[in-house]
C-alpha cells in the first residue's frame, strides 16, 4: 500500500502553539490515569476528562482554521476543487 503523505509546513508561533495545546492535553491525560490508579471519586474524573473534551475541542478549532485559511484556500487558488470536498468529508467527521 503506498499512500500519498501530505505534510504542512507551520509558521513557529503555529507550531508553538499547537504543541503547548497537545503537551498541555497530554499532561491532562496522564493526571486522569493516576486518578483512576489511586482511586479518585468518579465526578472528580469524569470533570476532568470533561476538560480534556474541551481542549482537544479547542485544538480542533484553532487546527481548523488555521487550515481553512492555508490550504483550502491555496488548493481553492490552483483549481483544486476537491478541497472543498474533503474540508466537508472532515467537518461531518468532526461533528459526529
Amino acid at each position: 500500500m503506498n499512500e500519498t503523505v501530505k505534510h504542512k509546513h507551520r509558521e513557529s508561533n503555529e507550531y508553538t502553539d499547537l504543541i503547548n495545546r497537545l503537551s498541555r492535553i497530554e499532561g491532562q491525560v496522564r493526571g486522569v490515569k493516576k486518578m483512576v490508579e489511586e482511586e479518585r471519586y468518579c465526578v472528580d474524573i469524569l470533570t476532568q476528562v470533561s476538560a480534556i473534551q474541551s481542549a482537544l475541542n479547542s485544538f480542533n478549532k484553532v487546527l481548523l482554521t488555521s487550515h481553512i485559511k492555508s490550504c483550502v484556500t491555496e488548493d481553492i487558488k490552483q483549481g483544486n476543487e476537491a478541497a472543498v470536498d474533503e474540508l466537508c468529508a472532515t467537518l461531518q467527521k468532526l461533528m459526529k
